[in-house]
């Protein structure tokens, strides 16, 4: 990890560090504010064996009025850990093909029993490239087995952090809340969601890798407005990207039974793309029913003595190229 990449998780660790210091110094946070745990007995089961299947399908939802639970400063309480549902990172238009042009043990099987691009509009869920950039992606899909140059070989390989909306199909995350604020905790870094759209975003020669992020909510969807990245972050192991002209305006849709949101990203770069283009992620919330998997649903029951049950996210140690990123270099 280089140096600069360090000075920045630190200094993303002591701005998270501080607003929940400076939230907790004005007033306690209410109960109701506070990171949910179950009032079961210790001794309860471990979680039930019942690894969720990757869904080929999932339901729309529907932005309106929230009847679910809220918090004391009113925000919908959606609080807890979350996963994507229908794959990860290696191919964003066929997200269960696999990563483009790595050999595969078993047939993938028709295109249409799989799980639909990301992409959903265009209609034909692909992405809208300018030709240079189409040509800038193919590239690193072929790079990505041999690197030749740094920009074949993935941002997450270094331990940099995801960005958007790379990092909500990544692995599983947390979403914490605040009073004026929504934070997600990732693997590699965190997002902080300003609920305040009066503060204006950053000066436009700052650039962070998940974006400045101002929110705000509309029932049951929470609207999120992002500008300033890097440009450094890609999509995926397919490659695709967002240049720092880049903008992103989200809408995280969720259900009032609490169980799942749907991402809707609209992004716009004329840079690099001919059209806006929205990317659509299903997400769904860890439960005590599920088995954690070691990726997207990483949460696990707490062992400890006493006689409450509490959910906790395993710290993830980013090592560079700690396993498999890139599928390895072979020295001649």
């Amino acid at each position: 990890m280089n140096s600069n990449l360090r000075k920045w998780n630190a200094f993303s660790g002591l701005i998270l560090s501080a607003l929940v210091s400076v939230a907790a110094d004005e007033k306690p946070l209410p109960a109701s504010l506070e990171k949910k745990t179950e009032a079961k007995p210790a001794e309860t089961a471990p979680p039930a064996a019942a690894r969720r299947e990757r869904e080929k399908s999932f339901p729309k939802i529907a932005s309106g009025k929230w009847t679910g639970p809220r918090l004391a400063d009113g925000q919908p309480d959606v609080s807890g850990f979350w996963s994507n549902t229908i794959g990860n990172h290696g191919n964003l238009t066929d997200p269960q093909g696999g990563v483009i042009g790595e050999p595969r043990r078993t047939p993938l099987g028709p295109r249409e029993e799989r799980a639909p691009s990301r992409v959903s509009d265009p209609a034909d869920g692909q992405f809208p490239f300018q030709p240079w950039a189409l040509a800038k992606v193919k590239e690193f899909q072929v790079g990505f087995h041999n690197p030749t140059n740094p920009s074949h070989v993935e941002p997450n390989a270094r331990c940099a952090p995801g960005g958007v909306p790379k990092s909500l199909y990544w692995h599983g995350y947390d979403i914490l809340q605040y009073p004026g604020y929504v934070v997600f905790v990732f693997d590699n870094g965190s997002r902080i969601i300003h609920l305040d759209e009066k503060k204006p975003h950053l000066p436009e020669k700052l650039k962070l890798w998940n974006g400045d992020s101002r929110g705000h909510w509309e029932g049951n969807t929470l609207v999120v407005d992002v500008k300033n990245h890097n440009g450094k972050a890609l999509f995926g192991r397919s490659g695709e990207f967002i240049s720092e002209n880049g903008t992103i305006q989200e809408k995280y849709i969720f259900a009032n039974d609490g169980a799942r949101y749907n991402y809707e990203g609209t992004f716009t770069d004329p840079t690099v793309y001919t059209r806006p283009f929205t990317i659509t992620i299903p997400a769904i919330k860890y439960t005590r029913e599920d088995e954690t998997d070691g990726w997207n649903l990483e949460a696990r029951w707490a062992k400890h003595a006493g006689k409450t049950q509490i959910l906790e996210h395993d710290e993830r140690i980013c090592h560079e190229n700690n396993g498999g990123f890139g599928l390895g270099a072979v020295q001649k």
